[in-house]
């Protein structure tokens, strides 16, 4: 007997004992009413071992619907596996909006209460496909045999704290503005030159972009850098063709992926977030074309 049930029938016992009750509380009535608080006390605790994981659930939730949007998943997915997710763990229902910058979810318990959680999403978009993946077996993981919250976490803090390293970093963008230059009709020393501008733009990712206020100001910072660098090298080397060799380094920072993912989400009815990327792309685009038309007419006047 818990101590709780001792506290409240020794109260019950004390409220019945009067002068005018001769002292004497009946056996059926002692059964009655230790069953009545066994009955509550018991009905309350599998309420609350219930509803305290779902509680705890939420956070959880939201900061995965961060890292998949973080990691170039589209609107559809991150509500689909966050409605999932919900569902696996007891809620009875499942409200989930997400956008660009927001996400909203809204779980109903199975008391029938309903607990909301809102977070501000202020990272922009990238593309980590491989973080994507493992995201994503993380909730068919989690649908076909949920886990606790604790453990959920621990997952998922894993996953986030999964980085590509610098060297493969630096190796895709050599090799795609390598293979971009030539593909776009340059030469062998074209694509070795825009090899080396792409060895720039990721220094500037690494030392710029964290002191850039947002993405449209490293944008142009990068390309009006880039395209002064080209430039200056075509005028070292005559032999170069500087268009081949911008045409090569714009595809590692045009903003290709995020069209493609608002159009999708215009398509499939998600029209706010849509638009917000669609205008999101188009800026990027135009300030990274501003950067290097910058660049040019810099190098024309001298």
């Amino acid at each position: 007997m818990t101590p709780k049930i001792i506290r409240r029938f020794l109260m019950y016992t004390a409220a019945k004992i009067t002068p005018e009750t001769d002292c004497r509380v009946s056996s059926k009535e002692v059964y009655l009413k230790l069953h009545e608080l066994y009955s509550e006390h018991y009905s309350n605790l599998e309420e609350i071992t219930i509803m305290q994981p779902i509680t705890q659930y939420l956070p959880i939730f939201l900061d995965m619907g961060d890292e998949l949007l973080s990691s170039g998943a589209e609107i559809f997915r991150v509500e689909d596996t966050l409605n999932r997710m919900g569902m696996a763990c007891g809620a009875t229902r499942m409200n989930v909006f997400v956008i660009t910058s927001s996400i909203v979810i809204t779980m109903e318990c199975p008391d029938g209460n309903a607990r909301t959680q809102t977070k501000r999403i202020r990272k922009s978009a990238g593309n980590d496909f491989t973080k994507l993946d493992k995201l994503n077996d993380l909730s068919r993981n989690f649908c076909s045999q949920p886990c606790e919250p604790q453990e959920l976490r621990k997952s998922l803090e894993t996953i986030s704290r999964m980085r590509p390293t610098p060297f493969e970093q630096l190796a895709g963008s050599i090799l795609a503005a390598f293979s971009f230059a030539i593909f776009f009709g340059g030469d062998f020393r074209d694509g070795l030159f825009a090899a080396v501008a792409a060895v720039l733009i990721r220094i500037f990712h690494k030392y710029i972009r964290p002191v850039c206020m947002n993405e449209v100001t490293f944008q142009f910072a990068a390309s009006f850098l880039t395209g002064c660098f080209i430039c200056a090298g075509c005028r070292l080397f005559p032999f170069l063709h500087m268009d081949k060799i911008m045409i090569g380094d714009i595809m590692l920072l045009i903003p290709g992926l995020m069209t493609t993912n608002a159009i999708r989400d215009v398509l499939i009815g998600d029209t706010i977030s849509g638009a917000m990327r669609f205008i999101e792309a188009i800026l990027l685009a135009a300030i990274l074309a501003l950067g290097f038309i910058g660049a040019i007419c810099l190098f024309r006047r001298f």
